[in-house]
């Protein structure tokens, strides 16, 4: 079984950042893509970012390309999510999970173990 646990969200005004964590633990062996996700009220889940556990290749939505940048330390099995120039649209629980496989990386429909997610509000 895999844990993943979130930290790192708060309130924060236009223009500003955050650095979210996601510390995974269990049999992390198996994760090989972990990707960001994010809700807002009223809306579906919407695929943020990812990246390949061991290649280190990442992929963003058009939103925020430019803006976020994801990363991983493999000895602590943490994946961050470092958010910049941040937007009120980028109001949301962001949560991360791992890729199961079976679709594209673009789709939060491919990613399972979720995390309780952590609440980022940006105010304008």
């Amino acid at each position: 079984q895999v844990q993943l646990v979130e930290s790192g969200g708060g309130l924060v005004q236009a223009g500003g950042s955050l650095r979210l964590s996601c510390a995974a633990s269990g049999h992390t062996f198996s994760m090989s893509t972990m990707g960001w996700v994010r809700q807002a009220p009223g809306k579906e889940r919407e695929f943020v970012a990812a990246i390949d556990w061991r290649r280190s290749s990442t992929y963003y939505d058009d939103s925020v390309k430019g803006r976020f940048t994801t990363s991983r330390d493999n000895a602590k099995n943490t994946v961050y999510l470092q958010m910049n120039s941040l937007k009120p649209e980028d109001t949301a629980v962001y949560y991360c999970a791992a890729y199961t496989g079976g679709g594209s990386y673009y789709s939060e429909k491919w990613y399972a173990y979720w995390g309780q997610g952590t609440q980022v509000t940006v105010s304008s």
